[in-house]
This record gives structure tokens, C-alpha cells and sequence, in this order.
């Protein structure tokens, strides 16, 4: 899921990276472009077919459409490594805006538990937002014994 996508090409990099592992893209408006904007379509949109792709006018819309699911937020102010959950069928990954990641609310909303980072050098910023997707993703569907894969 991603929360108030700013930058295109890493969008439609996610798109692709769903596509590609049978994930369903959530997306929380607003967003930083337009979702046909020809640089997001160049980087993914051509697997868009094969994608499943919900949007959402907001946090509160989505959270009231999937109160029953685990929600895990990745953001680098969180103590457990990504590695160290156990997913399960249905659990979604929280992605924050590249500029800013997930806010304070939402971080407090999953609760210190459901946080999760990806380790890094101490003087890294950050990783790269379709980059820090790939790395959380397929570390689900390994857990999940690559459901569907060939």
C-alpha cells in the first residue's frame, strides 16, 4: 500500500513488482501526479493489466475497508527489521511518500509492533521507494512459500 505516492516512475516500478508477484496495489490519495502520467507509464503502466490496483480518497477510507486486516508500516524510525515479522495471507505493507515517509499518526495508528525497517548503513537516509518495496514484498512471499510463482 502505498500512502500519498509523490514520485511517478517509483509507482509504476510498483506497479510492475505487483504485477510480477500476484500483490494487490493499494493507493491513498492524493497523489504527487496524475496516475496516467506518461513517466509512470514508461516505468510500469504497461503491466498495468495484470495488476491489482485499488485506490482510496484517503487513510480513513482505507482503514475503514480493511479494519481486519494486519497492517505493518515500513519507515526507518522503526526497531524491528523486516525480516523478523511473520507474514500471513492478507497482511499489507504501509509505504510512506518519498519525501516524508509514513507520519507520525500513522506510525502511532500500527503501534511500535507493526513497524518495520530495513537495515541500513548508520549514515544512510533512506532506500529508494520501489526499491524498499521489492525488498519487504518478496520477503512476504517467501514467507508465504512464493504463493502462484512458477
Amino acid at each position: 500500500m502505498l500512502f500519498e505516492p509523490e514520485i511517478p516512475p517509483n509507482t509504476g516500478n510498483i506497479i510492475r513488482l505487483a504485477a510480477n508477484t500476484g500483490s494487490h496495489l493499494h493507493l491513498i490519495k492524493p497523489f504527487g501526479f496524475e496516475l496516467d502520467d506518461k513517466r509512470m507509464r514508461r516505468a510500469g503502466l504497461d503491466y498495468h493489466e495484470f495488476a491489482d490496483i485499488s485506490q482510496y480518497e484517503n487513510w480513513q477510507v482505507f482503514i475503514h475497508k480493511h479494519s481486519e486486516n494486519r497492517l505493518f508500516g515500513i519507515s526507518t524510525k522503526a526497531r524491528i527489521h523486516y525480516n523478523e515479522a511473520h507474514f500471513e495471507e492478507g497482511d499489507f505493507l504501509v509505504f510512506g511518500p518519498e519525501t516524508r515517509g509514513l507520519p507520525d499518526e500513522i506510525r502511532e495508528q500500527l503501534g511500535a509492533e507493526n513497524l518495520l525497517r530495513i537495515p541500513m548503513l548508520p549514515d544512510s537516509r533512506s532506500l529508494n521507494l520501489s526499491n524498499a518495496a521489492a525488498v519487504v514484498v518478496f520477503e512476504a512471499w517467501r514467507q508465504l512459500g512464493f504463493a502462484d510463482s512458477k
